[in-house]
């Protein structure tokens, strides 16, 4: 026979735990709202909180994109690695998308204030190209990771994204690049530092286009490019900028002004 005692006890040992998580539940929500609602009343404190979970959600992100590749990664992986919930998240970001772009623009404002200060500090313009080429050696030292985001973005980017919505963050962070580039030249021509043949519309697109696409690739491939050209690849970088600026270079500009060298560090691939 069936001992329907039991099989009672069992039941209410099941409703009663069922209830205590869905008070636990309640309760943490109850408590979240409590601290939203006190946030709130400090704007401050409200905005530096919205910003910690920014930041969380972000590096998780980017960690993740870094080790499995930012196609095999999804939302649902996001918001678990970051430790935010669903409804939290979205409140932050609307799509997988929308987070490589904020990783993207966070990157591109980095990487140009420090470019900004390094060149500002140069003599003439010669030396101020110099010091941009230097800093993206300097980020393939120090920063691989986030080159080889820079890469796979490109990647993604070429693929599935308009061309306008890159030049529209470009010109928020820099609101005439190319000018800036033409005119670098036309005063290194003018100052005696750059050869007076180079052609001021040209010449910075083609080096920036060069350097870029050689730091990308071999952040990308890193130890494997190392193993087959038997180089560091902060070595081989350094080496591609120096030549670069030697064909830029008057004749008559003394040869101090190459890339520096650094002491290069161990990466894995």
């Amino acid at each position: 026979m069936i001992d329907h005692s039991l099989t009672h006890q069992v039941q209410i040992r099941s409703i009663i735990s069922n209830f205590n998580m869905a008070d636990s539940k309640r309760k943490a929500r109850a408590k979240k709202l409590v601290t939203a609602r006190r946030l709130r009343k400090r704007p401050g404190a409200y905005q530096a909180h919205r910003e910690r979970q920014r930041r969380r959600i972000l590096g998780a992100a980017s960690e993740l994109f870094d080790r499995r590749g930012i196609d095999r990664v999804t939302m649902a992986e996001i918001t678990m690695s970051s430790g935010v919930q669903p409804s939290t998240m979205y409140q932050y970001f609307s799509s997988k998308d929308d987070i490589v772009w904020a990783i993207f623009s966070e990157l591109m404002q980095e990487k140009s204030g420090i470019a900004i200060k390094a060149m500002n500090e140069a003599p003439n313009a010669l030396a101020r190209i110099s010091a941009l080429l230097d800093v993206m050696a300097d980020d393939l030292s120090e920063n691989s990771e986030k080159v080889r985001f820079m890469a796979q973005f490109d990647a993604i980017y070429a693929r599935d994204w308009p061309v306008e919505r890159l030049l529209s963050l470009e010109s928020q962070i820099h609101p005439e690049p190319f000018r800036f580039f033409t005119e670098l030249i036309r005063e290194g021509v003018a100052d005696g530092s750059l050869r007076p043949d180079l052609n001021p519309d040209l010449t910075m697109h083609a080096v920036m286009n060069a350097v870029i696409g050689a730091q990308r690739r071999l952040a990308s491939l890193g130890s494997k490019v190392e193993t087959e050209y038997g180089k560091p690849i902060d070595q081989l970088l350094r080496e591609s900028i120096r030549v670069l600026l030697l064909g830029m270079r008057s004749p008559g500009t003394p040869a101090g002004h190459n890339t520096k060298k650094r002491k290069t560090k161990k990466r894995s691939s």
